[in-house]
C-alpha cells in the first residue's frame, strides 16, 4: 500500500537560518548600546508609573528601507532629543516589519534588497546592525513586532514594542508581548475597537505558556511570568479619529473597569491623520494642548516622520528611490517634525 504525501505540500524550500544566539554572537551588544536601552527602559517605566513627568514620543519613519537614511534621521533626532530630554523622551520608530491587508512588500527584514529575493537572513543582519549603531549615538529605539521568532534576534536592543492593530487580538502576539523585556504599546483595532487593545493589554500581564525557539533555534515551550508594562495605544479607525476628549477619556474608562492604570498613548497618524501626513499635525496639537491642560494620563504620543516629506511609489529598482521619503505610509517632513517637537517642549515647559 502506498502512501501520499500530505504535508508540506505548498513548500517550496526551507532554508536554515543563523540562530538567535549565533547572530548576537557575531553582532554582540555593545557598553554604550547597552546604556542606552538600559537607561531608556527604566525611564520607560518611571513614565508608565507615574513617577517622571516627561512625555514620551516614538517619532520617525513607517517603515525603514534605507539603513544610510535611517542613520541620517538618527543623528539628527538625536540631537533633539538631548537638547529637549528635560520634557520628553523620544524614542526613534524603528520598523523593520510592516502587517499587509492583503500583499505588498514586508519590511527590511523580509525583503532587505526590495526585489522579492526575501533574504531574510541579511535582513535580521541589517536590522541588528542598525539598532546596535543607533543605540551606540545614545539614541533609543522602538519598533512593531509582528514574527513572534525576530524578538530572539533584536529584542535585546530595543527600548519600546508596540503590537499593532491588525495583531492585538491574536492570542500569539498577546504571549508574545508576556515575555517581552520592554514595555509595550497595544493599538486599538482597525475598526476603532479599543476593548480588543484593553483585553490584550490583560493576557499579556498574565504568565503563558507557548510555543516558539529558543536561542539556539531550536523548537521549545517558552514560558512566561507576563509583562505588566503594557499600555494602550489609539491610532482611530478607518473612518473616524479618537484622540479628541471624549475619544481618551472613553478610552480611560474602559481601562480604569478592568482595574488596569488609565494611561494612554496616542497615535497622530494612522486612522487619526486619515492616512494623511497634512493632519498629523492637527491631531499632534490637539493632544498636545490636553496634555498641558493636565490631562497627565496621556502619556505619549506617536508620529510618522521621516527626511522627505510623503511618499513614493514602490518601485523595481530601489536605486531610483528618493533619498529620505516613504514607501509605505506618507509621513511629514523633518523641517515640521524639528518644529513640532520645538514647540512642543516649548508648551510642556509652561512657555
Amino acid at each position: 500500500m502506498s502512501i501520499t504525501q500530505t504535508d508540506n505540500l505548498n513548500i517550496l524550500e526551507m532554508a536554515p537560518l543563523v540562530p538567535p544566539r549565533v547572530l548576537r554572537g557575531e553582532m554582540p551588544m555593545t557598553e554604550y548600546a547597552n546604556r542606552t536601552v538600559v537607561q531608556s527602559r527604566q525611564a520607560l517605566r518611571g513614565i508608565l508609573r507615574g513617577e517622571a513627568p516627561r512625555l514620551l514620543v516614538v517619532v520617525g519613519p513607517c517603515s525603514i528601507h534605507d539603513p544610510a537614511a535611517a542613520m541620517e534621521y538618527a543623528r539628527r533626532l538625536n540631537e533633539l532629543r538631548r537638547e529637549f530630554a528635560d520634557t520628553m523622551l523620544i524614542v526613534m520608530r524603528l520598523y523593520f516589519e510592516k502587517p499587509r491587508t492583503t500583499t505588498g512588500w514586508k519590511g527590511l527584514i523580509y525583503d532587505p534588497h526590495m526585489d522579492g529575493s526575501s533574504d531574510i537572513a541579511f535582513g535580521l543582519r541589517t536590522a541588528r546592525r542598525l539598532l546596535l549603531d543607533i543605540n551606540a549615538l545614545g539614541q533609543p529605539t522602538g519598533t512593531e513586532l509582528l514574527d513572534p521568532i525576530v524578538p530572539q534576534y533584536t529584542a535585546d536592543l530595543v527600548s519600546w514594542a508596540a503590537i499593532g492593530a491588525r495583531t492585538t487580538e491574536s492570542q500569539t502576539h498577546r504571549q508574545m508581548a508576556s515575555g517581552l523585556s520592554m514595555p509595550v504599546g497595544f493599538k486599538n483595532g482597525t475598526d476603532g475597537n479599543v476593548q480588543v487593545a484593553v483585553e490584550a493589554m490583560e493576557a499579556a500581564r498574565h504568565p503563558n505558556s507557548f510555543l516558539g525557539v529558543d536561542d539556539d533555534g531550536r523548537s521549545a515551550i517558552v514560558r512566561t511570568k507576563g509583562n505588566e508594562w503594557g499600555h494602550l495605544i489609539l491610532r482611530g479607525s478607518r473612518t473616524r479619529p479618537n484622540y479628541d476628549d471624549a475619544g481618551i477619556a472613553a478610552a480611560m474608562a474602559n481601562l480604569s473597569q478592568a482595574k488596569l492604570p488609565p494611561l494612554v498613548m496616542v497615535d497622530c497618524s494612522h486612522g487619526n491623520a486619515g492616512k494623511s501626513c497634512s493632519h498629523e499635525e492637527q491631531a499632534w496639537n490637539s493632544v498636545l494642548e490636553q496634555r498641558v491642560a493636565g490631562n497627565c494620563n496621556i502619556i505619549g504620543m506617536m508620529l510618522e516622520s521621516n527626511l522627505v516629506e510623503g511618499r513614493q511609489p514602490f518601485a523595481s529598482d530601489p536605486a531610483r528611490l528618493r533619498y529620505g521619503q516613504s514607501v509605505t505610509d506618507e509621513c511629514i517632513g523633518w523641517d515640521d517634525t524639528e518644529r513640532m517637537l520645538r514647540n512642543s517642549d516649548a508648551a510642556l515647559r509652561g512657555r
